[in-house]
């Protein structure tokens, strides 16, 4: 008799806690109760970690680590143990692991610290250096179920791209974080594995899909994470829990060789899907992303472009030169189909004064244009939705059904088998993506496109890049969240874009309304939904223990100047109030940065 999916969940879930050392788990004392909301100080309460692991994984970010293992500061296997340790906690607590190889770890880092003691040399640019991969990465030996029970107990043959040219460059690859069935949901929640949790807030969604990751880094369990991205995969989980998450355009970062939950070739008809960091500095994501681009990325997958990360051009002058003209930032406060709540807008308006009017004067000029793509947001929804249900989601129904496993909760009234699009509907949908990419290239141009410019009255110019919210709404209670257009726009026009925190959701951005006059009814049934979010759910101190982050957009393969203009909107924008559990007392020591 064949296995059902519910003795394949319990069989992969009690492998997956076998992995974990008895000595590493959590005394019963230690499980906070249900009533106990905010979870992320729990890993140095526990007892389990040493001092030193603690200083290890609080008191340094990606970039000093790799600073501290190149130099011999530190040695593989202390922090690679340091890492499995609290990612075995933060797992305990938040249930965000699939797979986890922590033997297969250490031993690597102890044969890193053997070969850097024979030689005096680390090897390569991430030498030591824990990092954890989304569920969709094939690390050979282990599943890549992504939550799916017919895909369980299938371990990969072969590695990823990405995989492969991570470890040639000395990383440590020690685990793999949940996702939601389907890949498509924004709660990171499947049968097989379960739901992660927010640890800054159990009552509010850790994102999705790369959600597992979002939570793991949160609680300092990873310090530098791999996510994908479709829609807004890698910032939303961002957002959720107050990290800096970057999506690349298509071409810049290997994603060759993982289960994406469709049939091979299928995203060649569609959007592409990109891989990308999710850490919580920008150094640490610009460090990930100038590593793989001057590593010969274009040698692990062919759809990588041969162009280097010190070839791309960048965003500011050298740091011995001042600036010669100001960085030119458009403003965009909505996509013109659901409309932000209050604390959104509000926050979108606070950025817009604050780099207008720097409390003290900052280093490098900015100049700020507002920016109305409202006629450009449905279009791109809708054409967006279109390219996302190509197969009718017949590939994830009829591998549900090898096992007769359902649908999660939130997605059995969203996502039903339809009829494949034929190869008319899939042209005139591609001719679609092509007018809307060539269209948006008009917003980059001086005064974001504006017709009334007088173009002639002085030299051409161009916006550097665009701010955006990440969402129409704070991070929202589990399975709440509503639109992704304002993530999933950027995955259509292929521009690369990144999610930075700005300040914590406060109790006086409860107290925000919409305005008594001028706001126009619902716009269709999402505004609606969107809008009952804040007037209709009661006690809106749930929300509380979220962070209010901003969207940032750069022009197409431009991610140098996408995370060189992160860098500086994380320094100008530091004073509005960015908390220290994303940054303060972190080794300053390292990095790779050429700005």
């Amino acid at each position: 008799m064949a296995e059902t999916w519910q003795d394949i969940a319990a069989r992969k879930q009690r492998q997956r806690a076998d992995r974990i050392p008895s000595q590493w788990k959590l005394s019963p004392s230690h499980i906070p109760a249900e009533s106990r909301t905010n979870l992320l100080s729990v890993p140095r309460e526990c007892g389990l970690l040493s001092d030193q692991e603690l200083d290890i994984t609080e008191n340094y970010d990606a970039s000093a680590l790799v600073a501290a293992l190149s130099s011999g500061k530190l040695k593989a296997v202390d922090v690679t143990t340091a890492f499995c340790k609290r990612a075995a906690i933060a797992h305990q607590l938040t249930n965000c692991l699939t797979e986890i190889f922590f033997d297969d770890a250490i031993t690597r880092a102890k044969q890193l610290d053997d070969e850097v003691n024979k030689s005096g040399s680390p090897t390569g640019p991430l030498h030591g250096l824990p990092i954890s991969l989304k569920d969709t990465f094939k690390v050979k030996g282990y599943d890549a179920s992504i939550g799916a029970a017919a895909l369980c107990f299938k371990p990969a043959e072969t590695n990823s791209a990405l995989v492969d040219l991570l470890l040639q460059q000395g990383a440590v690859l020690y685990c793999k974080t949940n996702i939601p069935l389907t890949l498509a949901a924004l709660d990171s929640h499947n049968n097989v594995f379960g739901r992660t949790l927010n640890p800054a807030n159990t009552a509010l969604t850790a994102g999705g899909s790369s959600g597992g990751e979002g939570a793991l880094i949160a609680m300092r369990g990873s310090p530098l994470g791999i996510g994908t991205d479709v829609g807004g995969s890698i910032r939303i989980p961002a957002m959720c829990n107050g990290l800096v998450g970057v999506k690349p355009s298509h071409g810049r970062v290997p994603y060759a060789g993982q289960e994406a939950g469709s049939l091979p070739g299928s995203s060649k008809l569609g959007i592409e899907a990109t891989a990308g960091p999710i850490a919580r500095t920008v150094r640490d994501c610009e460090l990930l992303l100038d590593v793989v681009g001057d590593a010969s990325p274009w040698l692990f997958d062919p759809d990588v472009l041969p162009h280097s990360w010190t070839q791309q051009l960048p965003l500011l002058p050298p740091p011995s030169s001042r600036p010669t003209k100001p960085l030119r930032i458009g403003i965009m406060r909505t996509d013109g189909h659901t409309l932000p709540l209050p604390p959104i807008a509000n926050l979108m308006e606070e950025i817009s004064h604050h780099l207008r009017h720097p409390p003290l004067p900052f280093w490098h000029p900015i100049e700020v244009i507002d920016l109305d793509l409202s006629p450009l947001g449905p279009k791109c929804l809708k054409t967006f939705n279109g390219v996302m249900s190509l197969d009718g989601a017949n590939y994830w129904f009829d591998l549900l059904a090898q096992t007769s496993e359902p649908l999660s909760p939130w997605l059995q009234n969203r996502l039903k088998r339809r009829p494949a699009k034929t190869l008319d509907q899939v042209r005139d949908l591609k001719a679609q993506i092509s007018a809307l990419q060539t269209q948006f290239l008009n917003v980059f141009k001086e005064d974001g496109g504006n017709p009334n410019t007088n173009q002639k009255a002085k030299a051409p110019r161009s916006l550097d890049l665009i701010l955006c919210p990440s969402a129409p709404h704070p991070t929202p209670p589990i399975d709440s969240w509503n639109t992704t257009n304002y993530t999933s726009l950027f995955n259509l026009l292929d521009l690369p874009a990144g999610v930075l925190p700005v300040r914590p959701l406060l109790p006086q951005d409860l107290q925000a309304e919409f305005p008594d006059q001028g706001l126009p009814g619902p716009l269709n049934g999402w505004d609606a939904i969107n809008r009952e979010l804040w007037t209709q759910r009661g006690d809106r101190g749930v929300w509380l223990g979220g962070m209010l982050c901003v969207q940032v957009v750069a022009p197409k393969l431009m991610e140098r100047r996408l995370v060189q203009g992160m860098r500086v909107l994380e320094g100008v924008l530091g004073p509005m109030g960015r908390s220290g559990e994303r940054g303060e007392g972190l080794r300053s020591e390292g990095g790779r940065s050429k700005l």
